[in-house]
C-alpha cells in the first residue's frame, strides 16, 4: 500500500486531526491499549487513560490528548497495511474498535430514503421478491416528498391521519415523521469490530446490507465529543418479518464495525462538520465482479444529530459510560445482483469501504457470524486484564 493509499484510510486534514483509538497488544500485556496518533505516529496512554470511556469524561480532553505522553507502537501506516492482509502481522498490534465500555446505541429511518426502505420491508415480510412493486406501488401512493417533512410537526400529523384513513400507516412511518426517533441497542459494550475485521450476517439471513453511518461518541454527561464512522449490518428479511425481530437482525456477532479512530471534536472538526458530511461507500464482491458505490448526505437527515442524542439520554434514560450512536443512513442498496429484480443482498468475501474525507474510511470483510471468531473479551475481561498490568489505580481520572 502506498502513503497516498493510507493517507486516504486517514482523515483529509491528518495533520490537524485528533484522534483516539485502541489496539490490541501481544506478547506480555497481552490486552487491549488507548492509543492517539500523533505526527503518524500511534501513541500508547493506557497508563494514564485505561479505558477510552474515561478518558471522555476530562473536561481537559483536546489538551490532554495533544499533550499526553506515552510509549510508540510505531507508524499508523503498519497497522492500517497489516489490519488489511489476509494474515496480519502477528508482531504489529491489531486496531480494534475505539470505543470500550460505551453502549452501542443506534437511530433509524432518519433519513426519507430509508424511510420508504423500511415500509417496503414491513410490507413483503423480509421476502426480497415483492421488494421492487411495492417500492414502485408506495412511490405512487404516498403522493408527497417525505424528505420535506418535519417529523413531529403539525404537517407531519396531517399527513399521519391521511395515511391511516388510507389504511397504510407503518410503524416505520410513526418513527420516520413522527415526534420519536427510533433509537434502538445495536450491539453490546465491547463487541464493536474495527478497522480491517470481518463483519458477520446471521447464516439464516438471505437478504441483508451494509448501512454506512457516522457514529457520534458522548460521555457520561451527553457531551458529544467527537465522531467516527460505523457500519450498521442489517438484515432485511429478518427485520422486515416483524419489528419484534430488531435483536435478531442487529445483535449477532460482529454485526457492529466502528472505526478505524475516533476524530475529537476541536476548533476545525465540529458538529457542523458532521451535519455537512458526506458519507460514501463501495461494495465489491469477491466471488463475482460485482461493485456498487453509493453515498448518504448528512445534511438530508430529517433530524438533527443534537436532537437524535438528546432523545438517547437524558433524563429519562442515563449511560454512566457514556454511548455511541449511529446516526442512521439514506443508503440502502437496491441494485441487482444477479436476476433482475432480486436486487442487493451480501455475498461472503465482500468488501465493504466505507469513507468521509474529515473522518477517513472503515474498510471490513462480510462473512458470516458463526464462523467468524466468537466475541469473548467483554469487560469483565478488560478489567481483569487491566488489574494484571496495575492500571486500575493508575488513571488520572476525570478532571
Amino acid at each position: 500500500m502506498t502513503f497516498a493509499q493510507v493517507t486516504q484510510l486517514l482523515p483529509a486534514d491528518l495533520a490537524g486531526a485528533l484522534l483516539i483509538g485502541r489496539v490490541w497488544r501481544g506478547g506480555a500485556i497481552n490486552g487491549p491499549s488507548v492509543v492517539v496518533v500523533r505526527n503518524g505516529e500511534v501513541i500508547d496512554i493506557t497508563a494514564q487513560a485505561p479505558t477510552v470511556s474515561e478518558l471522555f469524561e476530562r473536561s481537559d480532553l483536546t489538551a490532554f490528548v495533544r499533550s499526553a505522553q506515552g510509549e510508540s507502537l510505531g507508524p499508523v501506516q503498519r497497522l492500517l497495511d497489516s489490519a488489511l492482509e489476509a494474515q496480519p502481522d502477528a508482531d504489529v498490534p491489531q486496531l480494534l474498535a475505539p470505543c470500550d465500555l460505551q453502549a452501542l446505541k443506534a437511530c433509524g429511518v432518519t433519513f426519507a430514503v430509508s424511510l420508504l426502505e423500511r415500509v417496503i420491508e414491513e410490507q413483503a415480510g423480509g421476502d426480497k421478491s415483492r421488494a421492487d412493486a411495492l417500492r414502485a406501488s408506495l412511490l405512487e401512493s404516498i403522493g408527497a416528498d417525505l424528505s420535506s417533512i418535519k417529523p413531529g410537526s403539525p404537517e407531519a400529523e396531517q399527513l399521519k391521519q391521511q395515511f391511516i384513513q388510507r389504511g397504510a400507516w407503518s410503524q416505520y412511518m410513526e418513527v420516520g415523521i413522527g415526534p420519536y426517533a427510533e433509537v434502538f441497542s445495536k450491539s453490546q459494550p465491547m463487541s464493536a469490530v474495527g478497522f480491517g475485521a470481518d463483519v458477520g450476517l446471521h447464516p439464516e439471513s438471505k437478504w441483508n446490507n451494509p448501512e454506512p453511518e457516522i457514529v457520534l461518541a458522548v460521555n457520561s454527561r451527553r457531551e458529544v465529543v467527537g465522531a467516527t464512522l460505523g457500519n450498521d449490518v442489517n438484515l432485511r428479511d429478518i427485520e422486515g418479518r416483524s419489528a419484534l425481530l430488531l435483536g435478531k437482525a442487529k445483535d449477532n456477532n460482529a454485526s457492529c464495525a466502528i472505526g478505524p479512530f475516533i476524530r475529537l471534536f476541536d476548533g476545525d472538526f465540529t458538529m457542523d462538520t458532521v451535519r455537512n458530511a458526506e458519507v460514501r461507500m463501495v461494495i465489491e464482491g469477491a466471488e463475482d465482479d460485482f461493485r456498487l458505490d453509493g453515498a448518504s448526505f448528512m445534511r438530508e437527515i430529517s433530524r438533527d444529530p443534537l436532537d437524535l442524542v438528546s432523545q438517547t439520554s437524558g433524563a429519562h434514560h442515563q449511560y454512566p459510560d457514556g454511548f455511541m450512536l449511529f446516526l442512521g443512513t439514506m443508503f440502502s442498496p437496491i441494485k441487482d445482483r444477479g436476476q433482475a429484480g432480486a436486487g442487493f443482498t451480501h455475498h461472503m468475501g465482500d468488501r465493504v469501504t466505507i469513507t468521509s474525507p474529515a473522518l477517513g474510511s472503515l474498510i471490513n470483510h462480510v462473512h458470516r457470524s458463526d464462523q467468524i471468531t466468537p466475541w469473548t473479551f467483554g469487560v469483565r475481561a478488560l478489567y481483569n486484564n487491566l488489574a494484571a498490568r496495575g492500571l486500575l489505580n493508575n488513571s488520572n481520572g476525570a478532571k
